[in-house]
């Protein structure tokens, strides 16, 4: 067995913080439409998304990716997510994606 020194020190490593997770704004290219979202692993979702996997972007696509955010834990991208679904994020989104 090998022995790294001061290995008995250091914090055991912890997979969730490594996750980062994404808050993302989908377009609809047929009508449109503005969908608000947030997930561990972008590119599936999106793929998801535009495969009809997801009720309300169903039928509604195909989607594209016209915004993103990371943050380093669920609750923060959550809250970004509300924010960007209220008035004022709306409001944001709009300058933003013209």
């Amino acid at each position: 067995m090998v022995r790294t020194p001061g290995a008995h020190l250091r914090p055991k490593a912890d997979k969730a913080q490594y996750i980062m997770y994404a808050v993302y704004v989908l377009k609809s290219k047929s009508t449109g439409k503005r969908y608000i979202g947030q997930t561990a692993n972008l590119a599936k979702r999106v793929c998801d998304h535009n495969n009809g996997m997801s009720k309300y972007t169903k039928n509604r696509g195909p989607w594209g990716l016209v915004y993103q955010e990371r943050y380093g834990s669920r609750s923060e991208a959550m809250i970004r997510e509300k924010f960007l679904k209220s008035g004022k994020g709306r409001e944001m989104l709009d300058k933003i994606n013209k």
